[in-house]
C-alpha cells in the first residue's frame, strides 16, 4: 500500500488551498502516496475551480473511508470558516483559528496511527495570534501537540539534509549558543533522527561558525573552544561527525555525497545554501517527534492568494519525501 499522508491546508486566506489542489491533480504524487486533506469544504470548492483542476471532492470522516483514485480528493472536512467573512490575502483571526485546527486534527490522525505522515501547508503568524492561538508557528505546534519538548529541523534538498543549532534567535544570541554540550546532544538527537528516517550510514559534517572556522583561533575561537572539543568527544564516542568545516565548502560537499548530513551552526547559513540551490524544493522536516511531518518552506503568500497562480511544486515535493521515508520510519518505532 502506498504511504497514506494527512495534508492540513493551511491559512485559508493564503495561497495553501490552491497549492494542495494541484498537487493532488498531480500525476507523480499520486502514484507516490494517498493523500487525505484536512480542510473545509467550502473553500477547498473554491480552490478546485479556482486551479481549473478537474477533482472531485470525497467527504470522509476517517482516511479509512477514502476513496484513493486519481481525480478524486479525500478531506475531512471540519466546517470551520463563514465565506460571508472570508477574504483572500488578509489577516484574519478566524483563518488563524481553522488553520490551528486543521493541524490539530492532522496530528490526531498520526498519533492515532491512521496515517503515515502530515505535510504541512503554510500558516500566517498574524493570524494565528487573532485567532487566540497561543502558538508563533508549525514547529511549536507539533512539539506540543506530540509532547517533544525540543523538535529537530532538517531540510532536504536534491539530497543534501541540513540541521540547525539554533532557529528563530537573533545571530548574537545564536554565536552564544555555539556550545560544546549543545553541539554534541544535537548531533546525537539528530543522527538519531536520521536513523528513524532509514538513514544508517556516512557521517555528518559540522559546520564552521566564523570564516574559515577561525583559521585556528585568529578571528574568533567558538571553533577552538566548543566546536572542536564537542567533535573530539563525540568521535571518541562512536559517533561519525566531522569538522568543524567551512560554511563556503560544506554545503557543496555534502550535495556531493561526501557527507550524509551538515549541523548549521545557525538560521540562515543553512537556510541560505539550501534555498539558493533549489528554493521550491526546498523542504523541512521536523524530526525528534514520534510521527512524520514534511512542509513546505514559504509563506502564505498573501500578495497572490486567491489568483491561482501560486507553484504546487513544493507543495508536491513534501508530500513525496512524506511518502519517502514514512516507511522508513514506521517500521522504526
Amino acid at each position: 500500500m502506498k504511504p497514506l499522508i494527512a495534508i492540513p491546508i493551511g491559512d485559508p486566506a493564503g495561497i495553501g488551498p490552491e497549492i494542495v489542489a494541484k498537487a493532488l491533480a498531480n500525476s507523480e504524487v499520486n502514484k507516490a502516496a494517498r493523500c487525505v486533506i484536512v480542510g473545509d469544504k467550502k473553500v477547498m470548492e473554491y480552490a478546485i475551480r479556482l486551479t481549473d483542476t478537474d477533482l472531485k471532492l470525497n467527504i470522509i470522516n476517517e482516511p479509512e473511508e477514502g476513496t484513493y483514485e486519481d481525480g478524486i480528493m479525500n478531506l475531512i472536512d471540519l466546517n470551520n470558516i463563514d465565506m460571508e467573512g472570508f477574504k483572500f490575502g488578509e489577516v484574519n483571526g478566524m483563518c488563524g483559528k481553522a488553520a490551528f485546527e486543521y493541524i490539530e486534527k492532522s496530528i490526531e490522525l498520526a498519533n492515532d496511527r491512521k496515517v503515515d505522515a502530515v505535510s504541512t501547508t503554510p500558516i500566517n503568524k498574524e493570524s494565528l495570534k487573532a485567532g487566540g492561538i497561543d502558538f508563533i508557528g508549525h514547529t511549536e505546534i507539533f512539539g506540543a501537540l506530540t509532547n517533544t519538548e525540543d523538535p529537530l529541523t532538517m531540510f532536504e534538498v536534491r539530497g543534501m539534509r541540513v540541521f540547525f543549532l539554533s532557529r528563530h534567535v537573533s545571530l548574537r544570541q545564536a554565536c552564544d549558543m555555539v556550545k560544546k554540550d549543545r553541539i554534541k546532544d544535537y548531533v546525537k538527537r539528530c543522527l538519531n533522527a536520521l536513523e528513524k528516517l532509514g538513514v544508517r550510514e556516512g557521517t555528518m559534517a559540522i559546520a564552521g561558525l566564523n570564516p574559515h572556522s577561525g583559521e585556528h583561533g585568529l578571528f574568533g575561537d567558538e571553533e577552538v573552544n566548543e566546536v572542536m572539543p564537542a567533535i573530539e568527544e563525540l568521535e571518541k564516542e562512536g559517533y561519525k561527525v566531522a569538522g568543524p568545516i567551512g560554511a563556503d565548502s560544506v554545503f557543496h560537499l555534502a550535495l556531493q555525497g561526501k557527507f550524509n548530513s551538515v549541523l548549521s551552526l545557525y538560521h540562515d547559513q543553512g537556510h541560505i545554501a539550501t534555498k539558493t540551490l533549489d528554493f521550491e524544493r526546498t523542504i523541512a522536516i521536523t524530526g525528534g517527534m514520534p510521527i512524520l511531518r514534511t512542509s513546505v518552506d514559504h509563506g502564505t503568500a498573501f500578495d497572490i492568494a486567491g489568483q491561482g497562480i501560486a507553484s504546487e511544486v513544493s507543495m508536491a515535493e513534501a508530500i513525496l519525501l512524506a511518502a519517502k521515508y514514512s516507511p522508513n520510519f514506521k517500521t522504526s518505532n
